[in-house]
Parts: structure tokens; C-alpha cells; sequence
């Protein structure tokens, strides 16, 4: 149990070779923390609890998750995801109740971990990954719009597509162009230093641009506002029980990002870089500490960010250092230069939030889920309009039942009955013996049509069931083979079975198959003795 624990906890080889790797660490870290830098105060204003939220996130859970996570490499902080479930909290519960959603679902996350859970995310099939992304990138773009066209009500609580057209039809036209100026500007800087180097900082560099050019003109542009000028003192939130009970619910949608987007991000950094494996159960906990640290200083739910993990990677970060040092960046910008980043237009960081949508719905990756199968194609676009249209963790549960659904359909279809030719000289008699194989999987799905295939014979005085090819059978299936049996046996036809599996002997026995047989005598290991027993019953039906 003890080294079990060991496992989840931070140790000296978490920094093996950073002898090596410290310089390019180093700049890793300013690297991404520059990157990171808009993305937090934007994924904190678009939230609704404000930059400095998004901001202490960035800081607190990221060197949190740094150190106690479970990837060498993954960087964490506030996340778009994070912003689409968050707002509509902020709205019903008042943005007070997101330091108390963090604690909780921070606890969640952490018991998780602590319980061996980190491989559950491999259990959510890829067309849902790629739809609920979609869907967020869609609903992140569709959130800026209001700050776009210089709407401050952005009407988060409600759908994010009616909120967007509300905003353009109510914006006041022609002033509505110069917040959607700064937007363009901003998209423009981006998207050009992108395709020149995929290094180059550029949200960072266009909003400097941007608000330096709002400075210098004096444009009537609304800014992000006053920020503190130092980190606050962790504190626990006062909580009353019937206002904690209302936000359990929330915890729970939030913890259950939190998980899979992290583990996502891990899995990434791990297929980019050779920094070494990823220990789920070990990411889990730090990314549960991380939002539970968030929330003592005030900040934001965090999880494992894959556009900065991925900026981390190619600046050359080998270690945990690299993130450590991303926070400690940001730590230096709230000491040393807020009243610069006071002033920097809310519509710039709408212009960065819009990108960043942009990028997370890829075309080539839309086209690639919808020409791969139909099944996977339908997954994806209903876990997608599900996100966009009600909500994220309904729309996870939805497409993984929409794909287990077809996963199950598929596995009915492999399996089957078929009835074959006795093996050998024919002899007398053998158009009354039945020798059905059954393949693939014996289960609830396909039972039933296995169970009406053989059970439609005449004219047969024995059948034998060849169960040696079958690869699964649940409880479903093992009734219906008792049931199979019973009703043959009942008609006067007698039923061999041969090959039952060691791994399924159990629970054809506990239910009834074995006992349904007229006689123990009438298993077999092999097909040769079978036939001969068959045929033996046909000679004394005869006589």
C-alpha cells in the first residue's frame, strides 16, 4: 500500500537530466508562460470571473500540477473547455460559487486519482473526443462575439448561439466595427506569425500590438481593468450547506472534465515528445491539488491545457522545470506589470479566444472522423451539436452511448450460428443430427436471433452446440443457452455440447446450462466423440 501511494507522489527522478535540459527548460518555460499569459486573462474574463481569476489559475495550478502531476511536460491553467462549463455556473450561482465548484471538484478529481482511475479516458471513444471538441471551439468563438462587437452582456448563461445573434443585433452600429476591428487585427497577427513559425509567441505579439495601438490613437476600447498587484492570501470560502448541495452537481460536470481533458493533454505531450510515460493515476492527483489550490487563492477549476503543453514541447522543455518556470513568469507579470496588462482591450482577448476556436475545430481532423465510418461519423456529429445546442458532459454521455450502441451492433453482427456438415463419411441417420458452431460473442445483443436460428430446425433427433470458436458470452447469453436447451430437451432432442472454454465453464454452469443437459455425459472436449455419441442416440431413435 505504501509504495502504492509512493507512486502518486513527486520524487527525484522527476528531474533526471536536468543537468542537461535546463537552459532549454528555462526558455521553454518564458516561452509558454508568454503564450499563456493572454489565454489566462482571457479564458478568466470570458468566464465571467474576471482576469485575476484566470490569472492566479495560470499561477497557483500550474505550478501545482507542475510538480505533483503525472506528465513531465504538461502544462496546465484555465482552458476553453473550463470556460464553457463554468459560465453558466457563474451565472445561476454567482461567480463567488466557482472557488467552491474548484475545492470540490478538485476533491473529486484527487479521490480519483487516489483510486487507480486514470485509465477510465481510454474508454471514451475518439469520434466523442473530436465532437465535444468541436463543439467547444464552436461555443468559445460563439461566447466572444458580444465582446466583438462591443456588447458587455454576454448572456453566458444562455445558448451560446442565441446569445451571439442577440449581440449583433443589438450592437450599435457603425461603433460595433472598431471592437470588431481589433478583433480582425488580432486574428490577422496570429494567424501570419503562425504560419511562419509555430515558436513565434503570436496571441502574445498581437496583443501588444493591438493595445499599444489603442494607447497611442486613444480609442474608445473597453479594457480589461485594475488588477492587484500582488497574489492573495489563501483563505476558505465561507459555505452554507444548502448552497454547497445545489453545487454538487456543477462539481461533479467539472471534475469530470477536469479528468478528461488532463488526461487527454497527457496522452498528447506523451505521442510528441520521448520526456517519458504518463502516470494517469499520478495526473489526476495533481491536477485534483492543482484546483484546490486554485480555489484557496481564489482563482478557477484547472486542467492539463494541450495547445500550451503543445507550445512547451517544441520550445525543448525535457522536465518539469519548464511549467514550474511558465508560473513563476506569470507570477512576475502580476508583481511587476499589471498596470500594462490593465489596459489591454477585451476585444483583443475576444480576438485571441476566437483563434484559438478556430484551431481547435481542424478541418482535416472534421474530414478524417467523417470519412472513416458511418457509425463513428453520426458519433461525432451528435456529440458535437449536443455540446453546442444543451450542454458538454450531456453531450459526452450521449456519444458514448450513441457509440457503445454501435459498437454493440457491430459486435452482433460478427456474431453468429451456423449450422455445418458432419465431418467424415456420411453415415445413416445423419440428416438428423444438427451441428451448429457459434462464433464471435453470445450476448444480450445476440441472443436472441442466435437462440431463433437453431431453435427453427425440424426433423432433428439430436443437436450439437460447438461453443469452442465462441469468444464472449455474458449472463444474457448463458440463459439463453439453458433456455435453448431446456426447449430442445423438452421436444425429445437430445443436446451435446462440446468445447466450452475454461474462461466461460463458470457461468454456464451457475446458470444452468451444464444442468439443462440430460445427462454430464453429454460434454465434449473433442468433435469426434461427439458425432459418435450423436449418432449412437439417432441408431436407438431408429430401433
Amino acid at each position: 500500500m505504501r509504495g502504492s501511494l509512493r507512486s502518486l507522489l513527486p520524487r527525484r527522478e522527476d528531474y533526471r537530466g536536468l543537468h542537461r535540459s535546463w537552459r532549454g527548460d528555462l526558455l521553454a518555460g518564458i516561452t509558454v508562460g508568454i503564450v499563456a499569459l493572454p489565454l489566462a486573462l482571457a479564458f478568466g474574463v470570458s468566464s465571467g470571473v474576471g482576469a485575476e481569476a484566470g490569472l492566479i489559475t495560470a499561477i497557483v495550478a500550474g505550478l501545482v500540477a507542475a510538480v505533483f502531476g503525472g506528465s513531465n511536460v504538461q502544462v496546465s491553467g484555465p482552458t476553453g473547455a473550463m470556460v464553457v462549463v463554468l459560465a453558466p455556473i457563474v451565472v445561476t450561482h454567482g461567480a463567488g460559487s466557482v472557488v467552491v465548484v474548484s475545492l470540490l471538484a478538485g476533491v473529486i478529481v484527487l479521490t480519483a486519482g487516489v483510486l487507480r482511475w486514470g485509465r477510465t479516458v481510454s474508454y471514451i471513444p475518439w469520434p466523442v473526443i473530436e465532437g465535444f471538441t468541436v463543439g467547444i471551439g464552436v461555443i468559445i468563438f460563439l461566447q466572444q462575439v458580444p465582446a466583438a462587437v462591443g456588447e458587455s452582456g454576454s448572456g453566458h448563461g444562455g445558448n451560446a448561439v442565441i446569445a451571439a445573434v442577440q449581440s449583433v443585433l443589438a450592437a450599435e452600429w457603425p461603433q460595433a466595427l472598431l471592437p470588431l476591428g481589433a478583433v480582425a487585427t488580432v486574428a490577422i497577427i496570429m494567424l501570419t506569425l503562425s504560419r511562419l513559425s509555430g515558436r513565434i509567441p503570436a496571441s502574445f505579439i498581437a496583443i501588444v500590438v493591438v493595445t499599444a495601438v489603442t494607447a497611442l490613437l486613444g480609442l474608445p476600447l473597453p479594457a480589461i481593468g485594475e488588477l492587484p498587484q500582488s497574489l492573495p492570501l489563501p483563505s476558505f470560502p465561507t459555505i452554507d450547506l444548502e448552497g454547497l448541495s445545489s453545487l454538487i452537481g456543477p462539481a461533479f460536470a467539472v471534475a469530470a472534465l477536469a479528468a478528461i481533458e488532463s488526461l487527454l493533454s497527457a496522452r498528447v505531450a506523451a505521442s510528441i515528445s520521448d520526456t517519458g510515460p504518463v502516470n494517469a493515476d499520478r495526473e489526476l492527483v495533481g491536477q485534483g491539488l492543482a484546483s484546490i489550490a486554485a480555489g484557496l487563492f481564489g482563482g478557477m477549476p484547472a486542467t492539463g491545457a494541450i495547445a500550451r503543453t503543445a507550445v512547451n514541447v517544441r520550445a525543448g522543455a525535457r522536465t518539469r522545470l519548464s511549467a514550474i518556470v511558465h508560473s513563476i513568469a506569470l507570477l512576475a507579470v502580476v508583481y511587476l506589470a499589471t498596470s500594462v496588462v490593465a489596459v489591454i482591450p477585451l476585444a483583443a482577448l475576444a480576438g485571441v479566444l476566437m483563434v484559438t476556436a478556430a484551431h481547435m475545430a481542424s478541418p482535416a481532423t472534421i474530414t478524417m472522423v467523417m470519412r472513416s465510418t458511418r457509425a463513428d461519423a453520426a458519433v461525432f456529429v451528435i456529440t458535437a451539436v449536443i455540446t453546442v445546442s444543451f450542454d458538454l458532459i450531456v453531450a459526452v454521455g450521449i456519444g458514448i452511448a450513441v457509440a457503445a450502441f454501435f459498437a454493440l451492433r457491430a459486435l452482433s453482427r460478427a456474431s453468429g450460428v451456423h449450422r455445418e456438415e458432419l465431418p467424415g463419411p456420411p453415415a445413416a441417420g445423419d440428416e438428423r443430427i444438427a451441428l451448429f458452431r457459434i462464433d464471435g460473442s453470445l450476448f444480450f445483443g445476440a441472443s436472441d436471433r442466435i437462440l431463433e436460428r437453431i431453435s427453427d430446425h425440424d426433423g432433428i433427433d439430436v443437436v450439437i452446440l460447438r461453443l469452442s470458436q465462441l469468444q464472449l458470452i455474458d449472463a444474457t447469453g448463458a440463459r439463453t443457452l439453458t433456455e435453448l436447451s431446456t426447449a430442445l430437451e423438452r421436444r425429445g432432442v437430445t443436446v451435446l455440447i462440446k468445447g466450452i472454454r475454461p474462461e466461460h465453464a463458470a457461468v454456464l454452469e451457475r446458470l444452468g446450462v451444464i444442468a439443462s443437459l440430460r445427462d454430464r455425459r453429454h460434454l465434449f472436449t473433442e468433435l469426434e466423440p461427439a458425432i459418435a455419441h450423436a449418432r449412437s442416440h439417432v441408431d436407438r431413435v431408429g430401433d
